[in-house]
């Protein structure tokens, strides 16, 4: 499978760092971890997986782990590859903070057509989601308490499930 279009530079290395903090993997692993979190639209190739983990070992990111199985090499971070992960991170939550501005245009450009007036109301109703959740972000910093975040989780649980209920009788109705 090659490289799907729109898959921003550096999102390999970052999805690769954020499953290794999860637990020890091996590539095979790696790759059909992102496939499946993707909904297999994209599996990164050996290609690039393989020189990604030997970068990450030769910087002292990363080191394997001893295995009994014949052939698979299981890597997981160092102390200082903890460190690297955190600042990865850090930049992530910088570069991300400086594009939420971008998601109510990017809500705008859904495609979703029963009428103008329904497809309106969507696009604001989901903007209405995305912007809530944005100021959850800024004042909560840390502070949410355990019912609160179980309330949110609730919440989106409920919504999602909804929609993807939606969803899919659309596509047996089809």
């Amino acid at each position: 499978m090659r490289r799907t279009t729109g898959v921003p530079r550096g999102i390999l290395k970052f999805l690769v760092l954020r499953l290794l903090k999860q637990k020890p993997m091996s590539g095979v692993e790696i790759a059909e971890e992102i496939y499946r979190q993707t909904r297999e639209r994209w599996k990164p190739s050996p290609g690039s997986i393989y020189p990604l983990l030997a970068w990450l070992q030769d910087k002292g990111y990363t080191e394997e782990l001893p295995t009994s199985e014949e052939g698979l090499k299981r890597y997981q971070f160092t102390t200082r590859g903890i460190e690297f992960h955190e600042n990865q991170v850090r930049f992530a939550q910088d570069f991300l903070k400086k594009l939420e501005f971008l998601v109510p245009m990017i809500i705008d450009s859904l495609h979703l057509d029963p009428s103008p007036e329904k497809a309106s109301g969507i696009r604001k109703a989901a903007k209405r989601i995305i912007l809530a959740l944005q100021a959850l972000q800024e004042t909560s910093r840390n502070k949410l308490s355990e019912q609160t975040a179980d309330e949110i989780i609730t919440i989106l649980t409920d919504c999602a499930k909804t929609l993807e209920q939606i969803s899919q009788k659309m596509k047996e109705e089809n």
